[in-house]
């Protein structure tokens, strides 16, 4: 079960604040949501793309936003939900469950206009609308990291492109980038592009140490077809006639279920597909370039009396 949408927690969060009309700390409210929508275990450990929070918790709290922005629900102090008298009103006069026309009158016809300010006689200035079910059902971060999971995915697909056009020695050159923004060899200089004809497998040396008792071994295919099981057996042949206790295998394509398999025996290879590379690359900015967005939420410390 995957966790409900947040227009799905309006209606429990609703309900529950009006069974507690003296209102109620928003982590019994998240609880109490979550038991009603039926939540599992592992529904409610689920945390955002981002890392920062619960999606539960964060999907009821834009619900409860929905509810204030309507004039339903207030927060009289930091943590702590409450409906308002017109709340309470409204939770007893309609039905259970919330006729979807008026579900989606407290989310869309409040969905995209700012708070009043207290004591503010202006009328609230509106933005412009999301369009489609999405900005229903949909609340702003999960269409923030939807964005981000998309964007990433362009990037991803295009450094694979990019990756498919250079040469293969400068694919190798950015296999050892990367390795080394991984955090492999002390230095830049400690990561060798030696890939050349004859090469017995090996496209580059990571000295781990300074007096280079201890290398990795790297293999960079620059492919389109699927890396097979005979190419990954070469490459653990070439590692053993080099003594080699350790090899990072690299390619810009897939591995086939009998070369994963067939490394995982030998534990001594580390295999990296195409999909993983550009995640990396990705992560650790080589060949890319991040910008920063300002996402502004309030600082709770700052409030602390």
């Amino acid at each position: 079960m995957a966790v409900p949408t947040y227009d799905q927690f309006v209606e429990p969060i609703l309900r529950y604040l009006a069974a507690h009309p003296n209102g109620s700390a928003a982590r019994d409210v998240h609880e109490a949501a979550a038991r009603v929508l039926q939540m599992g275990d592992l529904d409610r450990a689920e945390i955002l793309p981002s890392g920062v929070q619960l999606v539960y918790k964060n999907r009821a709290g834009w619900a409860h936003d929905r509810l204030k922005r309507a004039g339903l629900s207030a927060s009289r102090r930091r943590g702590y939900w409450q409906l308002t008298e017109a709340g309470v009103t409204f939770a007893n006069a309609q039905p259970s469950p919330l006729p979807r026309a008026v579900l989606e009158s407290i989310l869309r016809e409040f969905n995209d206009v700012r708070l009043r300010r207290p004591g503010a006689n202006d009328v609230p200035t509106p933005v412009s609308p999301p369009t489609g079910a999405d900005s229903v059902t949909v609340s702003p971060d999960d269409r923030l990291e939807q964005a981000l999971a998309e964007l990433r995915e362009g990037v991803a697909t295009e450094l694979l492109e990019l990756l498919s056009q250079v040469s293969p020695a400068y694919f190798e050159t950015v296999v050892l980038d990367l390795l080394h923004r991984l955090g492999y060899g002390t230095s830049r200089a400690d990561l060798l592009r030696v890939g050349r004809s004859g090469d017995g497998g090996i496209d580059g040396v990571i000295s781990l140490d300074r007096l280079g008792l201890e290398k990795v071994y790297v293999q960079a295919k620059r492919w389109q077809s699927s890396v097979g099981r005979p190419e990954v057996q070469a490459f653990y042949g070439a590692l053993a006639g080099q003594r080699a206790n350790r090899g990072v295998f690299i390619t810009t394509s897939t591995f086939t279920q009998q070369a994963v398999e067939f490394a995982g025996s030998v534990e001594r290879i580390v295999l990296v597909d195409g999909n993983k590379l550009a995640d990396l690359m990705i992560e650790y900015e080589v060949g890319v370039a991040s910008r920063a967005v300002r996402i502004p939420k309030i600082d709770s410390d700052y409030f602390e009396e």
